[in-house]
């Protein structure tokens, strides 16, 4: 009976996935960043936390569509490459829809789709799909069974509060610092609210030195549609 709860696909354990797998992507993409570039960057996708959201809710996709297939090492592999492109392609869309900027760009690798998801990447996903579905899972899954239910049920609580709060005054931040990356990019002046409170924060906090360190490849698209990196705009 404990072995069926561990294994069972509850919104509790799509949220824990979620956090856990959004911290390892971090990690993950720090790492690989500094593997290929020699530096260490920030490789957040929230203002708050060090949470890289894109791999949480590729993880739990990835999860839920492939929990039928979890015996077949084979249809994992291929499936999970599949549907990471898609997940992959639709985030990238969907962010840009959003904020008006990119946050990667495989246009210079091979077997690319509109530099949102490449050939490469995809298998990157099958062998993560791989390691996710075999080891990673079955492992979490018992941790999050042990948890006592009245902790595991504060946390939730004031992990999706937090969530909720860094998500909304991240996209505040990002829409501040692409505006003002594009004055700058144009030689005008940037409107600025009448509010002295949010102009206060949008001045002092989220300021172009704290966007530049959390966000380094941010990038944001001109009139003329063309991809600009923020940290150029401001360096000129």
């Amino acid at each position: 009976m404990e072995k069926e709860n561990e294994n069972k696909l509850t919104f509790q354990n799509m949220f824990w996935y979620f956090i856990i797998f959004s911290i390892i992507g971090l990690i993950i993409e720090t790492l690989f960043g500094y593997a290929t570039t020699g530096n260490i960057d920030s490789r957040k996708g929230l203002l708050w936390g060090p949470f890289c959201p894109i791999y949480g809710v590729g993880a739990v996709i990835l999860i839920l569509l492939l929990d039928r297939y979890k015996d077949s090492d084979f249809k994992i592999f291929i499936l999970g490459g599949i549907l990471g492109g898609v997940i992959e392609y639709v985030i990238s869309f969907g962010l840009e829809a959003m904020y008006g900027s990119r946050f990667w760009d495989y246009a210079y690798l091979p077997f690319n789709i509109n530099g949102r998801i490449c050939l490469k990447y995809s298998i990157y996903w099958s062998i993560l799909a791989l390691i996710l579905m075999k080891i990673i899972r079955p492992a979490f899954d018992k941790v999050i069974a042990k948890i006592n239910a009245r902790l595991k049920k504060l946390l939730e609580i004031g992990l999706l509060v937090f969530l909720c709060v860094d998500a909304v005054v991240t996209v505040w931040a990002i829409s501040v610092y692409k505006d003002r990356a594009l004055a700058v990019y144009y030689d005008e002046e940037r409107k600025l609210s009448e509010n002295e409170l949010i102009q206060k924060i949008e001045e002092e906090y989220f300021t172009n030195e704290r966007m530049l360190k959390t966000f380094p490849n941010l990038r944001v698209m001109d009139r003329e549609g063309k991809d600009v990196f923020i940290r150029d705009i401001l360096e000129e």
